[in-house]
């Protein structure tokens, strides 16, 4: 079985992040600023600093390749 790379990782969390955000977007503008909707946009911040870490992690593997 072979491994995800973190790009595709990456990427995947950023598509979830937006996903969070739309669901919250909608969410308050139905009922206002309620629990669901902190959550939601919790969700989404968490997915968005994942995917960023995620992608600066496969550049990193990237130049350490290219070094050898």
């Amino acid at each position: 079985m072979r491994r995800q790379s973190p790009l595709t990782t990456g990427i995947i969390y950023f598509i979830l992040g937006i996903l969070f955000t739309v669901f919250a977007v909608q969410n308050v503008s139905e009922d206002g600023w309620n629990f669901f909707s902190f959550l939601l946009i919790f969700l989404a911040t968490i997915d968005f600093g994942s995917g960023i870490r995620m992608i600066l992690l496969h550049f990193k593997i990237k130049a350490i390749h290219k070094k050898k």
